[in-house]
């Protein structure tokens, strides 16, 4: 059964940085897409970046230039670096993770897989 597992947030000061990871665990198909989401108090999950596994990166223009997205393949591990907080960036962040799935007779190229979220808080 497929798992993924974050960790890294926390509460920081405006201007501060953290790093989110998030590990897949129990996949035995190649992991495709994997991105970070966010959700603040009474707001939509958006999509703040994701990276393909060729290493192909995109952003939110909201973090464009503050927050970084990585990967390590051989580790199934999947980073958010946050630099230059704001406390507008306040919210739960989930990892998400596409990787193929057979289910009886379907097969799903690109199925959705989600951590349990992390939250951060940029407060002074």
């Amino acid at each position: 059964q497929v798992q993924l597992v974050e960790s890294g947030g926390g509460l920081v000061q405006p201007g501060g940085s953290l790093r989110l990871s998030c590990v897949v665990r129990g996949s035995t198909f190649e992991i495709k897409t994997m991105a970070w989401y966010r959700q603040g108090a009474g707001k939509q999950r958006e999509l703040v970046a994701n990276i393909t596994s060729d290493y192909k990166s995109a952003y939110a223009d909201y973090v464009t230039g503050r927050f970084t997205i990585s990967r390590d393949n051989r580790k199934n591990t999947v980073y958010l670096q946050l630099d230059s907080l704001k406390p507008e960036d306040t919210a739960v962040y989930y990892c998400n993770a596409q990787i193929p799935l057979y289910s009886g007779t379907y097969y799903y190229p690109e199925y959705d897989y989600w951590g349990q979220g992390t939250q951060v808080t940029v407060s002074s």
